[in-house]
């Protein structure tokens, strides 16, 4: 007899090798999503940041991007931006660092736009063709209130970033409803096991497994899964406490202490390493299912009530979600399981009983779906697939309200808004980041300001340092007097009683308690101080890491995965921290 050959099994492609670690994080869907998008830098300053967060972008596989840069290369630029070489000097910055971005992945299709980004936002197709737009500071208050504007109505994301010195921050506009769905929760916080309503083929797999669990041999009793042994010892509690389970830590304790009590120790292994399971996941998996406040914000939308023909398929599904959670009190299962001690038989049995329950709860959503998008009257169908993913990650979802860049909405009308007193509280709290934010505000202001221009020479002297950190710090402290009169509060009124306080114990105890003008003044000081040291210049560390950053929150957005920042991080690199804050 001819001995056969056995057919290659198929390996990996190159791009699953290449992308084999980012491909655990965001799978192949998030891979897809990554590589159909077009981003777009509008590069103003120094130029360090933004190209920075394209290299990170590049290198997971981005579709394509566009660097609008009208900028020419100098000698100066060489020290903080890797991607300019000596032959680049005197030529477009937005053609060398194209063509060293292109080197680092020869899949990604870059371009550059050397004219004005004024001359490009005059073409009405030019945004549109993006997918998200990254903004680098200092730019002329007219261009981001545009950028914005169009980001806004287009529903493009919107990162603005700027790093000067030791200091970073970024924004990020999202569309006014943006919705995450695969938010990547902790596998132990999301599983969804429902053992505390179990149904009815759970029930029939338990009482089958258990029945005989006290004449079982020692290795089938040490490999029946926590979750039976737990679902057994649930019918045994409830039938000695009027048939309710274990609602309150102290019953929960004395529940474990029945578990334990079933577990084996007469056998040579010592102890079941299935009753230790089940002990441990007594309080994390015994506790009735609800409605996280991510979730019932997403179903208390208008959007979600209010469905029309263009209305988003994401808000469809939802509809269709709240209705099942309406009719059943609980979300349809997701149907995962985590791993336990269990014999590979009945392990693949309990999966199919979870895989099987959380296809009828999808095929139910799925019918409500279809329904409505027929009585919407809604030609093109959603993928059967995003239902599916829905139904898997519902009891995570999450809704981002974007909003409009709180830098150009303040430097439009100079004032907080909605986020007034937000700031207000975020600025008196200790270690408050946010006083950055407040020297970025006055340094965008003084940008288009033709006294921040430097010497003739091109080389600031100290005396134009000073002269600027006297400038930026007025325009710092108006801010704050802005931010404190939308309070109802009295900046430079405070700021005198606490420097009145220094000269009285007394007042100054009851300055200490009731007023932190002094120290909020200190803060922004500070931070003044480093960004008129710095006159504009980037540290390739700090651009670096920023860059990086930003490039984390742009997958994030582009994917469609993990919850992105809500709006605004600083970062301080003279203390080594960051804070988020939304703004």
């Amino acid at each position: 007899m001819t001995p056969t050959t056995p057919p290659l099994l198929q390996g990996p492609s190159s791009k699953e090798k290449r992308y084999d670690r980012q491909l655990r994080l965001w799978a192949a869907s998030g891979q897809l999503a990554l590589e159909e998008a077009h981003v777009l830098l509008l590069n103003y300053g120094c130029g360090v940041v933004g190209v920075e967060a394209l290299k990170n972008l590049v290198l997971p596989g981005i579709g394509g991007f566009t660097i609008a840069d009208e900028t020419l290369v100098k000698y100066e630029d060489l020290g903080v931006n890797f991607f300019l070489d000596e032959d680049a000097v005197g030529n477009s910055r937005a053609q060398a660092c194209c063509e060293f971005l292109r080197e680092l992945n020869p899949d990604v299709q870059g371009r550059y736009v050397s004219e004005s980004i004024e001359a490009c936002l005059t073409k009405p197709d030019f945004l549109p063709s993006f997918s998200l737009i990254i903004f680098t500071n200092p730019a002329p208050r007219k261009i981001l209130e545009t950028v914005s504007s169009a980001a806004t109505t287009l529903q493009i994301p919107l990162f603005h970033v700027q790093s000067v010195g030791f200091y970073a921050e970024f924004s990020v506009a999202l569309p006014h409803a943006f919705p995450v769905v695969d938010t990547h929760p902790d596998p132990v916080s999301a599983a969804e096991l429902r053992l505390l309503n179990p149904w009815p083929e759970l029930q029939a797999l338990a009482k089958d497994k258990t029945s005989a669990l006290e004449t079982l041999p020692d290795y089938e009793h040490g490999h029946i899964s926590y979750l039976l042994l737990l679902l057994h010892y649930l019918d045994v509690w409830k039938s000695n406490n009027d048939g309710q389970p274990p609602n309150n830590y102290e019953e929960k304790r004395e529940f474990r202490k029945l578990v334990q009590e079933g577990a084996r120790t007469s056998i040579a292994e010592g102890r079941e390493e299935n009753y230790d399971e089940a002990v441990a996941a007594v309080l994390k998996v015994l506790n009735p299912s609800f409605l996280r406040s991510g979730v019932r914000g997403i179903f208390e939308a208008c959007e979600c009530s209010n469905l029309t023909k263009e209305s988003a398929d994401f808000w469809i599904i939802a509809a269709a979600i709240a209705s099942f959670h309406e009719a059943h009190g609980v979300l349809p299962l997701p149907g995962t399981l985590p791993d336990m001690k269990a014999q590979s038989a009945d392990y693949l049995q309990l999966q199919t009983v979870y895989r099987s329950k959380a296809t009828k709860d999808y095929t139910e959503v799925l019918a409500a779906v279809r329904e409505t998008e027929a009585r919407l009257g809604r030609q093109q169908r959603i993928p059967q697939s995003e239902v599916e993913t829905f139904c898997k990650g519902a009891g995570f979802a999450k809704l981002v309200r974007g909003t409009s860049l709180q830098r150009a909405r303040y430097l439009a009308r100079s004032t907080w808004g909605d986020g007034a007193l937000f700031a207000y509280e975020a600025l008196r709290a200790p270690d408050s980041l946010l006083s950055l934010h407040i020297a970025f505000l006055a340094y965008s202001s003084l940008a288009n300001d033709e006294h921040s221009d430097t010497s003739a020479t091109g080389e600031p002297t100290m005396d134009s340092i000073a002269q600027k950190e006297t400038v930026l710090l007025n325009r710092a402290k108006q801010i704050l007097r802005d931010l404190w009169q939308e309070n109802g509060k009295d900046f430079d009124a405070e700021l005198q009683v606490d420097k009145t306080g220094d000269d009285n114990d007394e007042a100054g105890a009851e300055a200490d308690t009731d007023n932190e003008a002094s120290k909020v003044e200190e803060a922004v000081s500070r931070a003044v101080k480093e960004i008129a040291r710095a006159d504009g210049s980037e540290l390739h560390n700090i651009s670096a890491l920023a860059g990086g950053m930003v490039a984390q929150e742009a997958i994030k957005v582009i994917t469609k995965q993990y919850v992105p920042i809500d709006n605004t991080c600083l970062f301080d690199g003279i203390k080594s921290c960051s804070a988020v804050y939304r703004l």
